[in-house]
């Protein structure tokens, strides 16, 4: 396998309290693959990537370290919120929705030409995907 380097500059963080659960639910509810994992102890995952389209993000398991203490104050990993550009979001819906993804708004056209939905993951946090691309 052939490995480059990404020229993203934003990579989004988020920390799970069961990180191994979360990527799986991810890569089959919501269509991310799973690029790399790196076990801790105790079953939990101190560093994973994971690729939808061109976009990567970066996610692990609650921790109690300095970094962890800043990430998830009181051991809580905080609801975060994302967006996620899909080319056919009817597709992307029906695939989340077969996966169990608990819906929270709808499937529809918005009217500054987008068409999308928002759904939660397994620990709350927030997920919007959509046809909208922000000019940069």
């Amino acid at each position: 396998m052939t490995t480059k380097t990404s020229t993203q500059t934003v990579y989004p963080t988020l920390t799970y309290r069961d990180a191994a659960a979360a990527i799986d639910w991810l890569v089959t509810a919501f269509g991310f693959e799973k690029l790399m994992a790196v076990p801790g102890e105790g079953g939990g995952i101190v560093h994973a990537e994971l690729r939808y389209g061109d976009g990567v993000m970066m996610l692990g398991s609650v921790r109690d370290d300095a970094y962890g203490r800043l990430a998830s104050p009181g051991g809580v990993a905080p609801v975060q919120s994302l967006y996620v550009v899909v080319d056919d979001p009817d597709a992307h819906y029906q695939r989340a929705k077969a996966a169990g993804a608990r819906i929270v708004l709808d499937l529809k056209d918005a009217d500054y030409g987008s068409r999308g939905y928002t759904a939660l993951d397994i620990e709350g946090n927030v997920w919007s995907f959509g046809t909208y691309r922000p000019e940069v």
